[in-house]
Parts: C-alpha cells; sequence; structure tokens
C-alpha cells in the first residue's frame, strides 16, 4: 500500500491499470513519432513518450478521460510535445557555448578600427542572405551540421536521410554559399 493514495491502491485499480495499458500500446507509436517532429533522437523520442504517459498518470483527472479517448489523445500529445522540447532545451544548454569568444575578442580589439568591423558586419550579413537562398534541407543541415555542431549521423537521423545524403547536402549547400559570397564581393 502507498503512503498517499494513488491509482494502484484505489478500488477500481484493476480497471483503470488495464485502460491504461491499452492506452500506452495504442498510443506509444504515434508519441514517439510526436518527439522525433519536434527534433529529439530516437532514443530520446522513447524517454519522451515514457515520459508523458507518467505524467499523464500523475494527473488528477486521468480517471475522468477514460471514456474521453479523444481528450486522452490530445493531452498526451501536449505532454510528449512539451517533453522533447524541454529535452532539447536541456541539451541545447548543456552544451558548452565557446563560439561567441572569438567574436566577442574581435569586436574588443582595439586594432580594428570601425571601417574593419563595419566590413565583417557587412560581410556577416552577406552571409546571411546566402543561407536564406538555400533550399529548406540545406538550410537545415547546414544548421545542424555547422551552426549547432551536431555529428552528421545525427543529422541524418533528425531529418530521415542517409549520411551519405546529408554529405553531399552540406557540399553543395557550401559551394552556393561560396559562389553567392563572391558575387556580393564583385558587386
Amino acid at each position: 500500500m502507498c503512503v498517499k493514495p494513488c491509482a494502484c491502491c484505489s478500488t477500481d485499480a484493476a480497471p483503470f491499470l488495464g485502460w491504461v495499458s491499452r492506452m500506452v500500446l495504442q498510443h506509444r507509436g504515434r508519441m514517439v513519432a510526436i518527439a522525433r517532429q519536434e527534433g529529439v533522437l530516437a532514443e530520446d523520442a522513447l524517454d519522451c513518450a515514457q515520459e508523458a504517459f507518467q505524467t499523464f498518470l500523475l494527473v488528477p483527472q486521468a480517471r475522468a478521460l477514460v471514456d474521453a479517448p479523444e481528450d486522452c489523445a490530445r493531452l498526451l500529445s501536449t505532454l510528449v510535445r512539451n517533453a522533447a522540447r524541454n529535452r532539447r532545451r536541456r541539451h541545447h544548454h548543456a552544451r558548452p557555448h565557446t563560439s561567441d569568444g572569438p567574436v566577442l575578442l574581435r569586436i574588443q580589439d582595439p586594432l580594428l578600427s570601425s571601417e574593419a568591423l563595419l566590413l565583417q558586419s557587412e560581410e556577416h550579413l552577406r552571409l546571411r542572405g546566402c543561407v536564406a537562398t538555400l533550399g529548406e534541407m540545406q538550410r537545415r543541415v547546414v544548421t545542424l551540421r555547422m551552426l549547432e555542431e551536431h555529428p552528421g549521423e545525427d543529422v541524418a537521423e533528425l531529418l530521415g536521410v542517409s549520411r551519405n545524403h546529408v554529405a553531399v547536402l552540406l557540399l553543395r549547400a557550401k559551394e552556393r554559399l561560396r559562389a553567392c559570397m563572391l558575387l556580393g564581393q564583385e558587386a
């Protein structure tokens, strides 16, 4: 017997736990897919789905949803989406952020003239414009591989393509960015 009253201790626990088991079997695949759409890896997606089911069982109104399968599915979708977003956010904050150091040093460097800083700013804006001209998939690959520094196999898994395809997309994106940057210098 538990210290606090809970679903496992009540007199009608068996029907409720049976319903929970059926619900998990029915919804787990969709919950994992929702977590994957939020950008987490496969094993993390499964953890997010499990976390959503655990949270669902702690919600006091869970028993009331036995007769409302649509509401149950909506609540589970929301819980798994939040779990995936939180996991992604925690992962991002756990990574060391070292990319700002060289930029801050260049800006604080007293030897750089205002003209040099202005040129750097213009180059940065030109690069952002060039990235905007890339196709959706190339832009995602460049963002994940180069800016967020994800390994190639993780990017491939997140985007649902092969590792070789990620390499080809990145190579073509770099070529387009170089060409775009060179065109901007000549103008």
